[in-house]
């Protein structure tokens, strides 16, 4: 059993922090002052062939894995980039997963080849105001008219919306009620976010001000057949094949983030003199880092295990889990450590780890809460009844 990266894993790792460099934590520092999207930075990573890290080789993308996708993000986030750079570029990472698996040939070549070479943003419409984690209970309809699917209803913290010229999208195509089981009858598109039929409102919100979170409005929408994914009705299926890199992703996110505020703790305790000794002399200073770097460790080896898994087409359902709850966990702890090393000067947005410890915030609540996660390790694990 080996934990070390491979010669080539540890060549990407060097080279997506040569391509991370001119955009550090000044950069991100203007970019959550003035909520400008990072177009340079994104336009550098797909000049780099790093948003088709995952995708196959055919349509432009390397034919990578997800353990290779991780490596790629968690050095994006622990660069200083944090989950402003990794948002940027995330849906083009793990988001067209189904489109790899259930998409016709036609609609690979034509989906997925302008998202490879970042010539497309696309946004995740799933979430909905009165339908979180419960999927099923979506009410965003797609009807069909005899020529087109008409979309109408309404997402919630659909990711760079402003930017984006796509969209992947889950409706319903069959009512509810028509359906044996709740997770029927949703089908899912990819298809152009025009702007001619969806109104799209900007979500004020804690961090991450470069990339935009939004409510999506939906007003008679027409989608062609051809750019339905799969079966009618199949679409929260199909959904599934790209949660497991989501919370996998996430998880390697994470774990950058709080190796990054980790650091600049260190560092600063080495520097701060006070009654004549630097604070990382006292073990009150010590200790919690340390505690910190186990916790973001052991975090880590979830996080790989769970991506070496998948890409070994076996389950991993417990460990994505698993790794997007210890993750978030141990990189908030060590957010929130890092504020308390530097005192005053935490708080202070120069130093930088209040940015990360407001960003920190978003893998504590999504894409799946952590006592949602528990109940799956609960039922699905342990084997104790459903509780909800």
């Amino acid at each position: 059993m080996n934990f070390e990266l491979t010669a080539d894993q540890l060549a990407i790792r060097a080279a997506v922090k040569k391509v991370c460099q001119p955009f550090d934590d000044n950069y991100w520092f203007d970019r959550d002052h003035d909520g400008r999207f990072p177009h340079e930075f994104t336009r550098a990573m797909a000049e780099g062939g790093w948003l088709g890290i995952a995708m196959p080789a055919e349509y432009g993308g390397s034919d990578l894995g997800i353990v290779e996708a991780s490596i790629l993000m968690q050095t994006i986030a622990e660069s200083g980039g944090a989950f402003a750079a990794c948002s940027s570029i995330h849906l083009n990472i793990f988001g067209p997963h189904p489109i790899v698996k259930h998409g016709t040939a036609e609609q690979k070549e034509r989906m997925l080849r302008p998202l490879i070479a970042g010539r497309d943003i696309a946004c995740f419409g799933v979430t909905e105001p009165d339908a979180g984690l419960n999927t099923a209970a979506l009410n965003t309809r797609a009807q069909w008219d005899g020529k087109h699917y008409v979309v109408n209803g309404t997402k919630v913290w659909t990711s760079t919306a402003q930017q984006a010229n796509k969209i992947l999208l889950i409706a319903r195509t069959t009512p509810i009620d028509q359906c044996k089981k709740p997770i029927d009858g949703l089908s899912l598109f990819y298809t152009d976010l025009d702007r001619r039929f969806v109104q799209i409102t900007e979500i004020e919100k804690m961090g991450r001000k470069a990339v935009d979170s939004n409510q999506v409005f939906f007003d008679g929408l027409p989608i062609p057949l051809e750019d339905r994914i799969g079966e009618e009705g199949k679409g929260f299926r199909y959904l599934l094949d790209g949660l497991n890199p989501e919370r996998i992703l996430i998880a390697a996110e994470s774990v950058g983030i709080g190796r990054a505020a980790l650091a600049r703790a260190t560092d600063y305790a080495k520097e701060r003199v006070v009654f004549g000794r630097p604070i990382g002399q006292n073990q009150g200073i010590q200790h919690p880092l340390a505690e910190s770097w186990c916790e973001l460790e052991a975090a880590d080896l979830m996080v790989f295990k769970a991506a070496s898994l998948y890409d070994q087409g076996l389950d991993c359902g417990q460990f994505a889990n698993g790794a997007k709850y210890l993750s978030a966990e141990a990189a908030f702890k060590a957010c929130t450590r890092a504020m308390n090393t530097l005192g005053g000067y935490g708080y202070a947005k120069e130093y930088h780890v209040e940015r990360y410890m407001r960003e920190i915030m978003i893998p504590k609540i999504a894409p799946v809460s952590p006592q949602m996660v528990l109940n799956y390790i609960a039922e699905r694990v342990l084997g104790l009844p459903k509780s909800y």
